[in-house]
């Protein structure tokens, strides 16, 4: 049960929607570049949201979404579990095709407590109450939902490392050498290069 970065900007979205004046629309440009998400992804993103009823679209000069009736009272499982799938807590954590109890993957005895807590704890977190938390202070909305799962004790160290990349390994950069853009790779850890793929 890893969030996507997809689960991430939804939750973001919605959360920053919350904070809103109710029933007032928002542009889903102004979402994009107060969460640094590009807008077309956002978008797509929206529409999901749209067709599972959590929020109104609306077209024209005055467009934009709002949460629907009682929206805010929705909690982070519904929302991942609309974006992600029905399958997302049945999903083996390292990716394999049969893992369970009886054909269990070599974490799933020590993941199984860990994902039962997580589940718990977004079961318990509406849109409200981290709408609220944003606007206090207690979260950055750009750091939601992994901030609130490492201050619940559900994720140890840096949540980081849990979405993106292992620790060490820095994403790859765009190089520009003359007319072409070619890419360079990031050092590891132990300091050497990573092999070009």
């Amino acid at each position: 049960m890893i969030l996507s970065r997809t689960s991430q900007y939804a939750i973001q979205a919605l959360i920053f929607i919350a904070t809103q004046p109710r029933g007032v629309p928002v542009l889903i440009r102004t979402v994009a570049e107060h969460l640094g998400v590009p807008s077309p992804y956002l978008a797509k993103i929206m529409q999901d949201l749209g067709r599972g009823k959590i929020i109104h679209s609306f077209r024209g000069r005055q467009g934009g979404v709002c949460l629907r009736e009682g929206g805010d009272k929705i909690d982070l499982m519904q929302i991942l579990t609309l974006i992600e799938g029905p399958g997302l807590t049945e999903n083996c954590v390292l990716g394999l095709k049969v893992c369970g109890d009886e054909t269990a993957c070599p974490v799933h005895t020590q993941w199984k407590p860990i994902k039962t807590k997580i589940v718990k704890l977004l079961n318990q977190q509406t849109l409200s109450k981290l709408a609220a938390a944003v606007r206090s202070g207690k979260y950055r909305l750009t750091e939601l939902p992994l901030s609130l799962m490492e201050s619940a004790g559900t994720l140890p160290g840096s949540s980081r490392a849990v979405t993106t990349r292992p620790a060490g390994i820095r994403p790859r950069r765009a190089v520009r050498t003359g007319h072409k853009t070619s890419t360079k790779a990031g050092n590891d850890s132990s300091g050497g290069k990573r092999s070009e793929s």
